[in-house]
């Protein structure tokens, strides 16, 4: 039976005219609790979110206040949605409830014996994303000395459809995860649950690993990435999108694209719209395998294992591009280490750690297809002439001060370099600045050093650049709307889909969403967040003042919509789009839609991708759908300048 949360949310999601469909559930149902059971853990719960509260009232330890709260929500969620998998479970709660109050009172007598632990140790943070606590693990070896510079490696989970957070802590304290380098400490993100470290699942290892190198002294050359599973699948994504932070690399199996993975083109089913297929690209490794030119990858698949079509498939993007990928594969076995195989890697990859990166590369070879993913070790790509058209960038430095780079749809970067000659796509640049770090920018073909200073004119670059997900790599808010709607039947799409993103982002995301009315939108909000407004020009007050400054490419009222030098009838009608924020062009504003993956992103990790570019037309008269938040009209990308 759901408990009285768990089914307030799935009545509130399916109610209305216009539904969407209900996906398949993960994290699954679990098994019936007895009352004895539910009123100990109610009652402990809230014992301990009584004595968080007093903690957070104290400023001097509010910065360790997550080690404690990982533990109250583990059980608090278990119990909202009915998660409990087995009685060992429910007595594994009951252990953290214990395990909070101690860490509890050690913060309340200002003692932290974890901070100095060695072994497995549990830890939380607070995400910059939604304010919600996101626990992870740790392995820190007996003998390390951490008076030193140590390494780290980070290791990426495989899918597992019941892993709460309860089910996480047990785990890490049960034991180190499958691959355990020797020296090193090892964080084990948990990535925000079931979702390949896409959208929020990557910014969780990135706030995890910042978590830990803040605590600890991490050598920044000495840091590896590694995973199995849908954790290799992480892996080839951060190694390819993140190459200058990575020492080393080592995914096994996992997958690393979207349309062969999925069979997504396979004959007989749906053609995906040809701005799905560009997007594929955003979390593609395949098509920039050269990203590991300066990331020593070591291979890891089983001979009989389906997922070994990953490894094959980057074997030959590497080989196109001049390179050669180190491939381990377990005899005779499926999806899983083969013991002696896995031996024979961790001496090899413990190595390469030991080694470390070069702080300074005399070569690069980078690539992207959008500016979320901008740079490696000292270039970094500021502009594109193209979105989701793959940019490419040679870099070199000869034994003297200068630097020579070849470029292909860049349109201005970064070069982290002193005074001295660039030569860029033929070009001679005669760098006279001392200071480090020039940037270059092409007008009409022909480079030349720009101003560092902000660009005060509307154009895509790091951190601004769309699709419609990409507002949900930052800090950000729901605006629902407090007023009646142009028409009743907009109304309830908006609710519709405003309930079903809330739900998506609890479900596989792992967090609430933070949720303000329109009348109580602060300015700490407008300054700091991504504005991801919902309704209507008449209901929404935050978006009716913003089509009053002119500065949202639309117009809107009861009876039209114009957008794009088209009209539609807006009572049939409603956009989707992200834009930067008029009234602070350093964010966005998103209208009426959260992270676009559907029912198909429940299901498989590899279709956890972005199904809307940068806007859409809806017609409200079709219902939402397992793809689709109803039929698109008209879909498409505003230009590197927002048009």
């Amino acid at each position: 039976m759901r408990s009285p949360a768990a089914l307030a949310l799935v009545l509130t999601f399916t109610a209305g005219a216009q539904t969407a469909p209900f996906p398949k559930k993960i994290p699954t149902q679990g098994i019936s609790l007895t009352d004895v059971d539910r009123t100990e853990l109610t009652a402990g719960t809230a014992a301990l979110r009584t004595e968080i509260d007093a903690l957070a009232r104290d400023a001097t330890v509010t910065a360790l206040l997550p080690d404690v709260e990982i533990f109250h929500k583990a059980v608090a969620w278990s119990l909202a949605d009915d998660t409990f998998y087995s009685p060992k479970e429910i007595a594994f709660a009951k252990h953290l409830l214990a395990e909070g109050r101690e860490r509890a009172a050690q913060l309340r007598a200002r003692k932290f014996p974890w901070l100095e632990a060695r072994g497995l140790i549990v830890r939380g943070y607070r995400s910059k994303l939604d304010g919600s606590v996101q626990p992870y693990g740790l392995v820190v070896p007996a003998d390390l000395d951490l008076s030193k510079p140590t390494a780290a490696m980070v290791w990426l989970l495989g899918r597992g459809e019941k892993r709460t957070e309860l089910a996480f802590l047990s785990e890490r304290e049960a034991g180190p995860p499958q691959l355990t380098p020797k020296g090193v400490i090892t964080l084990v993100p948990y990535g925000r649950f079931c979702n390949a470290t896409k959208f929020a699942g990557e910014v969780d290892v990135m706030e995890a690993l910042a978590a830990v190198r803040a605590h600890y002294s991490i050598d920044p050359l000495r840091i590896a990435v590694a995973g199995f599973s849908m954790g290799g699948g992480s892996t080839w994504h951060l190694a390819t999108h993140f190459p200058g932070l990575w020492c080393a690399a080592s995914p096994g199996a996992g997958f690393a694209e979207t349309p062969i993975f999925t069979k997504a083109n396979a004959p007989g089913k749906e053609i995906r719209p040809a701005w799905e297929q560009l997007l594929w690209r955003h979390y593609e490794a395949t098509g920039i395998s050269q990203n590991l030119f300066n990331v020593p990858t070591l291979a890891y698949t089983g001979e009989l294992d389906g997922q070994k079509e990953a490894s094959d498939l980057m074997d030959a993007a590497m080989a196109t591009a001049g390179l050669k990928l180190e491939r381990f594969i377990g005899p005779q076995t499926a999806h899983k280490y083969h013991d002696a195989t896995k031996a024979e890697l961790t001496t090899r990859f413990e190595a390469l750690i030991g080694k470390g990166r070069d702080a300074v590369p005399s070569e690069i070879r980078f690539s992207t297809y959008t500016l979320r993913y901008p740079e490696s070790s000292w270039v970094r790509i500021e502009g594109l002439e193209k979105h989701w058209e793959r940019a490419d960038v040679r870099a070199s430095r000869a034994q003297g001060p200068s630097v020579t780079i070849e470029t292909k749809n860049v349109s201005e970067l970064q070069v982290m370099a002193s005074s001295g000659r660039i030569t860029i796509d033929g070009q001679q640049l005669n760098n006279t600045d001392t200071r480090l770090g020039r940037r270059l920018k092409k007008t009409e073909g022909k480079w030349a050093f720009a101003s560092t200073a902000a660009d005060p004119s509307l154009r895509k670059f790091p951190g601004l650049t769309g699709p419609i997900d990409d507002a949900f790599m930052d800090a950000f808010v729901f605006v629902r709307p407090s007023g009646k709607p142009l028409n009743p039947e907009l109304g309830t799409w908006v609710e519709s889909e405003l309930t079903a993103a809330r739900h998506l982002w609890r479900d596989v995301f792992r967090g609430d969403t933070p949720v303000v009315a329109d009348t109580a939108l602060t300015d700490a909000d407008l300054a700091t967040k991504n504005l991801i407004l919902w309704g209507d020009p008449t209901s929404n007050k935050v978006l009716a003042n913003l089509l009053a400054t002119g500065k949202l490419p639309l117009t809107w009222d009861a009876k039209t919509l114009t957008f794009r030098g088209k009209t539609y009838d807006a009572t049939r009608h409603a956009p989707i789009l992200i834009f930067p924020n008029p009234l602070n062009p350093s964010r966005y504003v998103v209208l009426n839609s959260g992270l676009d993956f559907r029912a198909d992103g429940y299901t498989n990790n590899a279709l956890q991708t972005p199904k809307l570019p940068d806007w859409a037309v809806v017609d409200l008269r079709s219902p939402p759908g397992p793809r689709w938040p109803g039929k698109i009209v008209d879909a498409g990308f505003f230009n590197e300048e927002w048009k």
